[in-house]
């Protein structure tokens, strides 16, 4: 049976979780490191955008007099208001299971979280419509569905991207718990009041817990993919590629 390792990081800087994401995939894509599911939470709020995202649609003065950091993603995708949620990020090389392509791996993945997910009683449906994009005339990665996301009653539950390199790829997601309503219509610009309609799992889950959430989620990794977890975390060399990317790429953006 393959073994693929887990971080389970807690919660960290803003900063430091995109660049160690970014040192991670890039030891596993050459082979340095095995494949690896980590899983994260935030120190403060945060705001993470899209690799190609416009930096406008953020209101930096309220996040800089609010202490809310916006960094950039390395993957794509639309704006995320990162607070009471678990994020995950999965680094792994492009073969089997993975070497179908972009499609595949997001199908394969978001099989995972629609078992982790039926598994708690949430009854999900996942959309493999593959002309849908990300069209919806807002900055918010929650208000815009594609291919291989999850919703539930018509409501986006989990947002994910995806950067592919040749012999490898990392994909970032994450599952909201609640939903600050009042400071991302603060952060972002041109939020309307669709913005309601984003839901969290505590809005869908009454008795839900965040451990019971996390097994459902390995064990949906394990049965799927038919591989076992080893708790891990960075090896030195991604903790060093890590730092320097702090400094040299992740800086709060101003």
């Amino acid at each position: 049976m393959m073994v693929w390792r887990l971080i389970d990081s807690g919660k960290c800087d803003a900063d430091y979780n995109m660049a160690v994401d970014e040192a991670i995939s890039t030891h596993v894509k050459e082979g340095k490191s095995p494949v690896t599911l980590r899983l994260f939470g935030w120190q403060r709020p945060s705001v993470t955008l899209g690799s190609f995202q416009k930096l406008e649609q953020v209101d930096l003065i309220y996040c800089k007099d609010n202490g809310i950091p916006v960094v950039r993603r390395l993957t794509g995708g639309k704006a995320i208001f990162h607070s009471d949620e678990i994020t995950y990020s999965f680094s792994a090389t492009v073969q089997e299971p993975f070497s179908g392509g972009l499609f595949q791996t997001y199908q394969r993945l978001a099989s995972v979280f629609n078992s982790a997910f039926q598994s708690i009683g949430i009854g999900v449906q996942m959309n493999l419509n593959k002309r849908t994009r990300n069209t919806a005339k807002t900055p918010l990665c929650f208000k815009s569905t594609s291919y291989g996301e999850l919703t539930f009653n018509g409501k986006k539950i989990i947002g994910s991207a995806q950067k592919r390199w040749r012999n490898g790829f990392l994909q970032q997601g994450t599952i909201p718990f609640s939903i600050d309503y009042q400071t991302i219509k603060k952060v972002f610009k041109d939020c309307d009041d669709s913005l309601f309609e984003i839901v969290g799992l505590r809005g869908i889950l009454n008795d839900y817990k965040l451990h019971i959430l996390k097994h459902s989620i390995l064990r949906a990794f394990e049965d799927t993919f038919k591989i076992t977890f080893v708790h891990s975390h960075p090896s030195p060399d991604e903790i060093d590629l890590a730092q320097s990317l702090v400094l040299q790429k992740y800086q709060p953006l101003e």
